[in-house]
């Protein structure tokens, strides 16, 4: 009970020097909380989607293709909708309603505007029937009665300013046609952004299908007391065995499978950069419990001294982080929520709809949370504690204070020469490895030991970089100067502990924007190397290119020739009998003119004869497939055929890597009419002199169509830099809170190291030193720090991003470059960090009394 009460004293006299410790546990327990709250939330938000529109039992094609797959010839699978009044019969069927949805289709408004979403959720389709009631209702108008009627769900309304009486047009395979609004819908529960269009039955049908009496699905529903399971096995008995029938309960378990790789990679990525800004925070809770310690070295000597022994004082420490640890992890782990909500409203703007009705707040989240923040946080200060508990009753004797610490110890230097001297072994590994499974292992090996490494010898490193960069940044100020940069050196361990806060994060930055920059030069380089084709168009969704829209292009002006890409399912079995899923690309012949594929063998020319193909070349070596080889090729909904292989390519690069080509009049051979892929992109070259024209005229005949984009190879690369800007903005974003973290270090360092030298600081003011002076010697010794820091994480980034780039050589990216605008900015902007996080500590010391200053102990 004495330690205790001993503990909560001091935790209570020292709560404002622990406020930032405090708030880096927050921080890191907020983003383990939000995450789990976030992606509870969306869990929740789904579940109840598909718990609100799924039948007791559902009876699709076997051949239905996923719910987030968009068939390739743009029309789903389909039932005969004499399937329907079989099911009715059934026994325990109290009813059965054929449905129509499709989500190969683009909706415009009378402005020609994409109504739908451009990117995630889909723009979907569907017959209005009664089963429609159970997840919507009607808010305004009336269900859709006609061919020129469609009803549309309200968030799409509202967000395009749409209203009753307006009209829309739907882009579908079969042709274009017009409806006006006559209705809008709200959801019941959540519509995480899908538009959503009703259409009539027939209409649908016809129009999404090409046909009257087909459905893409058929719901049945139980009478009272008839299970799922029952039903569905009564109908699989009547209906045959041709269909895939799923209970309500296994269509919610599919709709949660094909979320769950989306939602894991965003879950587990979240929870990754929290567990860098934990990392980050232990040096923070290492370094301000080690100082308070130190400054506590008089009175713990004196506790010692009165009777208390090491086991008493070390468990004084350790409670004090606990209580550090509680405090921070309950304020964590409620701001965690409201950090959840945050992202529902960032993720609702980039149009993926998430209510706050549906917030999910799982026991086990608070239990996490405060675990993690409670655990960390006595771990960080375990060190400290026994440093206490080391503490003998003659320090009572003595001035209280920090000892001094101008070596770090041999063994610490050893120690971390050896973990960096492996990890840059592993890294160096990484960098020659010939596969990229076992290179990736090194890689990682190699981040890791070299991250330990740094910290370890980061001490060690402080004296010499810190003298250097004392010569280039400080001793311009004179004496001020001098006395930061002697600030700085006089204990090397918290120097380097506050510095490797901010190294971790600046590493990352470091080494990401190297992969980024090396990802955007080896795509540009490959596309300067390989596409001889001028312009691209596709759709951002991947929905394929409808025929009208193909129509359009084929009649544009000032075009030498235009090359349809489709893709084709099909399984090849090799001449051993080995069967395999082909990436199989049906083109035009003067597809070899817009992509420069290398072969090893054969001409690739020669692919496109009749019944001919080519294969990959690492195909060609697992399969012991050569030139003249005959490949059994069978087409999904199709014919098998006898295709010669009368090319190999080289499988370098990242474009079509691995592809298998053979000719779009082959495939049409083989296929019915209606199977046939459409297009997933066109290429097309202008007629020499008429590029400009072309371009303009390929944009003014697809205007009528939106959903799809025309780029020249200028656009291409213009587009691809930015995507992989803006995911790298992302992981900037998130690696921000670790950021914060570390400057809060350095102010919390700053700040504890002016209580420890009050009497220090009153003594310079008394002989003469300016509180500008002091306030700039502050200042500056933070600088010097966040520099140090800088400059150790942005070099051991670049080598960490040197080595993911010769590993993803291994797949194509075979430019190295290294962003040296961005590294030298980051460099920069460290400094005004450094400005930063000293504002509070230099003027809390500017303002101290100075007789009262030099009367402290």
């Amino acid at each position: 009970m004495t330690v205790l009460k001993t503990s909560l004293r001091n935790f209570f006299a020292h709560k404002g020097r622990m406020a930032l410790s405090a708030v880096a546990v927050l921080l890191s327990v907020a983003f383990v909380s939000g995450t789990l709250v976030f992606t509870d939330t969306m869990n929740t938000t789904f579940d109840k989607l598909f718990a609100s529109t799924a039948s007791d039992v559902t009876v699709s094609p076997k051949a239905a293709a996923a719910d987030d797959e968009i068939p390739q010839n743009g029309r789903p699978e389909s039932l005969p909708a004499s399937l329907v009044e079989q099911a009715r019969k059934v026994e325990g069927v109290k009813d059965a309603q054929g449905s129509v949805a499709s989500t190969s289709v683009t909706v415009v408004d009378a402005k020609n505007k994409n109504v739908g979403p451009t990117g995630g959720a889909p723009t979907i389709a569907v017959n209005w029937t009664p089963n429609e009631l159970r997840s919507v209702e009607i808010a305004s108008g009336h269900e859709p009665r006609g061919p020129t009627e469609v009803v549309v769900d309200g968030a799409t309304a509202e967000k395009h300013g749409l209203k009753l009486g307006d009209e829309l047009r739907t882009i579908a395979v079969t042709g274009d046609f017009t409806a006006k609004i006559v209705g809008t819908v709200e959801f019941k529960v959540t519509n995480p952004g899908a538009t959503v269009v009703y259409f009539d039955t027939a209409t649908a049908q016809r129009e999404l299908l090409g046909k009257t009496g087909l459905f893409t699905q058929v719901s049945v529903d139980a009478k009272p007391g008839v299970s799922d399971d029952a039903l569905k096995a009564d109908l699989a008995a009547a209906l045959g065995g041709g269909y895939k029938l799923q209970t309500a309960a296994e269509v919610a378990d599919a709709g949660r499978e094909s979320m769950a790789g989306f939602l894991d990679v965003m879950k587990y990525a979240m929870l990754g950069f929290a567990g860098i800004a934990f990392l980050v925070g232990i040096f923070l809770i290492v370094n301000t419990f080690s100082m308070l310690v130190a400054q506590r070295t008089r009175e713990i000597g004196l506790m010692r001294a009165i009777g208390s022994s090491r086991k008493q004082v070390n468990r004084s420490v350790l409670v004090e982080a606990l209580l550090l640890g509680l405090v921070g992890s309950v304020a964590g782990v409620a701001a965690g929520v409201g950090l959840a909500v945050g992202l529902m409203k960032l993720m609702s703007s980039m149009g993926m709809e998430l209510s706050t009705r549906d917030l999910t707040v799982a026991w086990t989240t608070p239990a996490v949370g405060l675990a993690l923040g409670i655990v960390v946080t006595v771990l960080a200060a375990y060190i400290p504690a026994r440093r206490a508990g080391k503490v003998s009753p003659m320090a009572a004797l003595r001035d209280a204070g920090t000892p001094a610490d101008g070596r770090a110890g041999r063994v610490r230097g050893v120690l971390g020469l050896v973990l960096t001297g492996a990890g840059a072994a592993a890294l160096v590994a990484a960098a020659r490895a010939a596969e990229a499974g076992p290179g990736s292992l090194w890689l990682g090996l190699g981040v890791v030991l070299t991250l330990l490494g740094f910290v370890v010898v980061g001490p060690l490193l402080a004296g010499g970089v810190v003298r250097a960069l004392g010569v280039v940044v400080l001793r311009i100020f004179g004496p001020v100067g001098r006395m930061a940069e002697r600030n700085a050196l006089r204990n090397p361990r918290r120097t380097g502990a506050t510095a490797a806060a901010l190294m971790i994060g600046l590493a990352l930055v470091a080494g990401l924007s190297v992969v980024g920059s090396s990802m955007v030069a080896s795509a540009t380089e490959e596309l300067d190397r390989s596409v001889g084709a001028d312009y691209i168009v596709r759709s951002a969704t991947g929905q394929p290119i409808v025929p009208q829209a193909q129509a359009a292009l084929d009649k544009a002006p000032g075009l030498d020739h235009v090359t349809e890409y489709k893709w084709v399912d099909a399984k090849v079995t090799d001449p051993r009998g080995k069967v395999s899923t082909a990436d199989l690309a049906a083109t035009d012949p003067t597809y070899v003119k817009d992509l420069r594929r290398e072969t090893t063998a054969g001409t690739l020319t020669d692919a496109y004869g009749e019944n001919a193909m080519s294969v990959g070349s690492d195909y060609a070596t697992e399969h012991g497939v050569k030139v003249g080889d005959v490949l059994t090729v069978a087409f999904k909904g199709g014919d098998t055929a006898k295709l010669k292989v009368a090319a190999i390519t080289a499988d370098v690069g990242q474009v079509d890597k691995g592809a298998m080509y053979t000719s779009v009049a082959t495939v049409a051979r083989h296929l019915p009419a209606e199977r046939v892929p459409h297009s997933l992109l066109i290429l097309a070259s202008a007629k020499d002199g008429q590029e400009t024209q072309a371009y303009q005229a390929l944009k003014d005949a697809l205007a009528p169509y939106p959903q799809y984009k025309v780029s020249n190879q200028a656009d291409y690369k213009e587009e691809l830099q930015d995507q992989v800007g803006q995911l790298l903005n992302i992981v900037y974003g998130l690696l921000a809170l670790a950021i914060i973290v570390a400057v809060l270090g350095v102010v919390n360092t700053l700040a504890l190291s002016v209580v420890e030298r009050t009497r220090e600081i009153g003594l310079m003011r008394a002989i003469g030193l300016s509180r500008r002076q002091l306030r700039r010697m502050i200042r500056l010794e933070s600088v010097v720090i966040a520099l140090f820091g800088a400059l150790l994480g942005l070099g051991l980034g670049m080598g960490w991003g040197t080595a993911a780039q010769k590993l993803l050589a291994l797949e194509g990216l075979g430019v190295l470059e290294i962003p040296w605008p961005t590294i030298v900015t980051v460099f920069i902007g460290s400094a005004f960090v450094g400005l930063f996080a000293a504002l509070v500590p230099a003027f809390r010391a500017g303002r101290m009394n100075v007789l009262n200053a030099i009367a402290s102990e």
